[in-house]
């Protein structure tokens, strides 16, 4: 991508290198109905799945990792002390701001042409644990979406781990992790997401995992949206971008990570999507930029 001069957000929270307490970092963080709000869907699954593949198939190591370990190699510094990060993450949190202030852009013009405001996300760059609006959150779960206060979460490390666990690197790539979460604040705003979230309250196991599936699909759809007016409005797409974008879809489906974890897989406990519909759905938005063509809930399951 070609960001060179491109603004930064000023809609972010800096707080890597403070220390926001222990705990279990899942403690808290999906309930199911009331006023907490929650997580983005299925997230605890899929990190589970994720770490279980970091910890190289060890349960031991993997269960130290959700004592709050984690994975960073970024040591943490007191509350208030200024944090200086390695030369490649400040690079990452200048992308991180500049890709943020880019949706923004996007989305506050499609807001308009639904004679809408659109009220942009606060994103939260964090270091190893983090207390948020819906519990306890880690590195080690990946980036979230926070209903509750609305906010991304994200720890740089994230990026590195990308490429060494999943193979799937490229600033685009990236972009895409990010446009996904603040998929799910478009999600929110537009009251799908709560919408969603009462219906699973309401359901089984599987077929909450439907809905979660269902809502994931969407947020890949709306990056795909962010994406395609991204290069319409700045021309800032370069050779293999959309490439990188749809090899991190397919190494981020359910399928593709708990094959790789447990060397099968069961499609009744799916929260994400498969790669293929992860791939599909993204390009989906990324090709057509028609909001109209992104409603996963009107499909049947079967169809997604």
């Amino acid at each position: 991508m070609q960001l060179d001069g491109r603004r930064e957000s000023s809609n972010i929270e800096d707080m890597r290198g403070q220390s926001s307490g222990g705990g279990s970092p899942f403690g808290g963080m999906i309930p199911l109905g009331g006023g907490r709000g929650r997580m983005g869907c299925g997230t605890i699954i899929i990190a589970l799945v994720f770490m279980f593949i970091m910890s190289g198939g060890d349960l031991t190591k993997m269960m130290q990792m959700l004592g709050g370990g984690g994975t960073t190699e970024y040591v943490e510094q007191p509350t208030g002390e200024g944090y200086v990060g390695t030369q490649e993450e400040e690079e990452l949190a200048l992308f991180t701001r500049q890709i943020l202030a880019s949706t923004e852009d996007v989305w506050t013009r499609k807001f308009e042409e639904m004679g809408r405001q659109y009220e942009a996300p606060i994103l939260v760059m964090y270091t190893g644990s983090i207390q948020t609006g819906c519990g306890n959150g880690s590195a080690a779960m990946g980036p979230f979406y926070c209903s509750a206060d609305r906010k991304v979460y994200i720890d740089l490390s994230f990026f590195r781990d990308m490429k060494k666990t999943l193979g799937a690197d490229g600033d685009f790539a990236y972009a895409y992790v990010i446009a996904h979460e603040v998929g799910h604040h478009v999600q929110n705003l537009l009251g799908d997401l709560s919408r969603a979230h009462r219906q699973m309250a309401q359901l089984n196991q599987t077929d909450a995992n439907r809905i979660s599936v269902q809502i994931e699909l969407q947020a890949d759809f709306y990056a795909g949206v962010w994406g395609h007016y991204e290069n319409k409005m700045f021309d800032s797409m370069e050779k293999g971008d959309l490439e990188e974008a749809l090899v991190t879809a397919q190494k981020i489906g359910d399928d593709y990570l708990q094959k790789k974890a447990q060397g099968y897989t069961n499609s009744k406990t799916y929260t994400h999507g498969t790669s293929e519909q992860r791939e599909r759905w993204f390009k989906r938005g990324w090709t057509t930029g028609d909001l109209s063509k992104g409603n996963t809930f009107a499909i049947r399951y079967e169809n997604l």
